[in-house]
C-alpha cells in the first residue's frame, strides 16, 4: 500500500506492508513549505499533488526516489486517482479533472452532482469499475460518482467506523476521514483519516 501524508513539514510518502503496517520504504519531504496531497501511480511513476504549492512531484514507484517536478494546472491539489492512462484529480471544488500524465495538460473535466445540485469539497479519490469513490471533505461520507456522467449514484456513511472496527483512540487527537484505497485482488477498500491510528479494511456491497 502506498500512503501520502500532508501538512507543511510533515509531508511523506510511504510504501507500507498491509499486514503489519510497517514502512518498507519512505520518502520525507525536506522542504518544510510543501503540503503534500493525493498520490497515484501510472506505470512506474508515482505522482504527488501539493495543496497550494502548484507543483506535482514524480517518484519512482519502486524506490520512492524523486525523479522530477512539474507545474500543476489546478488551482489547488486535493485527491488523485487514475484509470491507468490518465491522472484523475480534484481541486476541492465540484469538478474532477482528467490529466495527461506526461504533460499534466487538462484533457477533460467532470462536474459532480446529486439530486440537490453540485457536490463540492470533493477530496480523496479512488477509481473502481467505472466509478470514482470520493470522500467529501469534513464529512464522514464517501460518494460513488459515475465516471462518465458525474452523477452521484450512492453515498456511504462511515460515521463511527473506528468504533465499529474496535480501534482504541482519543477523539481529541484525530481529524477527518481522508483516505481511500482499493485492492483489486480481494475487492476490498481501505479507509483512513488524518491522525487516525489505523487503516480500516471494508467490503462495499
Amino acid at each position: 500500500l502506498y500512503e501520502g501524508t500532508g501538512l507543511e513539514g510533515k509531508t511523506n510518502i510511504y510504501q507500507l506492508d498491509l499486514q503489519s503496517g510497517k514502512a518498507l520504504k519512505h520518502y520525507k519531504e525536506k522542504d518544510a513549505s510543501i503540503f503534500g496531497e493525493g498520490i497515484s501511480i501510472v506505470g512506474n511513476d508515482l505522482y504527488q499533488l501539493t495543496l497550494d504549492n502548484k507543483v506535482v512531484y514524480v517518484y519512482d514507484a519502486k524506490t520512492l526516489e524523486r525523479k522530477r517536478q512539474m507545474a500543476s494546472p489546478l488551482k489547488q491539489g486535493w485527491g488523485m486517482t487514475t484509470d491507468g492512462k490518465q491522472l484523475i484529480a480534484g481541486d476541492g471544488s465540484s469538478k474532477i479533472y482528467f490529466l495527461d500524465p506526461v504533460t499534466l495538460k487538462i484533457l477533460s473535466s467532470l462536474n459532480v452532482s446529486d439530486n440537490y445540485g453540485y457536490v463540492s469539497n470533493i477530496n480523496e479519490l479512488e477509481l473502481v469499475d467505472g466509478y470514482i469513490y470520493a470522500n467529501i471533505w469534513q464529512t464522514n461520507y464517501i460518494v460513488k460518482i459515475n465516471e462518465t456522467t458525474g452523477k452521484v449514484d450512492a453515498k456511504l456513511d462511515l460515521s463511527g467506523i473506528l468504533n465499529k472496527a474496535g480501534v482504541q483512540y482519543d477523539p481529541s487527537k484525530i481529524d477527518v476521514l481522508n483516505g481511500i484505497a482499493y485492492n483489486p485482488a480481494n475487492k476490498h477498500f481501505y479507509v483512513t483519516g488524518k491522525y487516525w491510528p489505523a487503516i480500516i479494511e471494508i467490503n462495499i456491497q
